[in-house]
């Protein structure tokens, strides 16, 4: 199945130095913080990448740019908010619905930690049923975070596609 978005991705190397000098000397539209393992605080074996995509949401942040993060971008941008993450279970290869004022879907769930609150600065827009924050917007800035994966779903949904299109408009 092909992705019919109109972006060219850059992938970036786990060395925070070298994936500033990427980003900044490219005509970056936006980032996608992506999905993988833990965090290194919370047991994960991959301090470097933490380390890339903090600062990359921080240049991301500091040009205005529209970022997402996926499941563990997620939890890449409640970590730099200052968000605890808890230890899940019932979160890892099932299905659940997710729910909000103005969202409402069956996603995947492929996670093993997570948040029941945010940040001021951020604004929760669905739960799962044992309330873990599953989808947040910035306030005032463009970025999204989804606990769930847009990718892992075939045929992909419509209602994923349109949203990430309309973010890096």
């Amino acid at each position: 199945q092909t992705c019919a978005l109109p972006i060219l991705a850059m992938p970036m190397p786990n060395h925070p130095e070298t994936a500033a000098a990427m980003f900044g000397g490219a005509d970056v539209a936006g980032l996608l913080l992506t999905g993988g393992n833990d965090l290194a605080r919370y047991g994960g074996d991959a301090p470097e990448r933490d380390e890339t995509e903090r600062g990359l949401l921080r240049l991301a942040r500091e040009r205005g740019l529209p970022v997402l993060g996926v499941c563990r971008g997620m939890q890449v941008i409640q970590d730099s908010f200052g968000v605890p993450l808890e230890k899940l279970s019932n979160h890892v290869a099932v299905r659940h619905r997710v729910a909000g004022d103005a969202f409402d879907a069956e996603v995947n769930s492929f996670h093993g930690f997570g948040a029941r609150e945010t940040a001021p600065d951020l604004e929760v827009l669905a739960r799962a049923p044992d309330g873990i924050v599953e989808f947040l917007r910035h306030r005032r800035e463009p970025i999204l975070g989804q606990m769930w994966h847009p990718e892992r779903e075939s045929p992909y949904r419509d209602e994923d596609m349109a949203r990430i299109r309309r973010h890096f408009a």
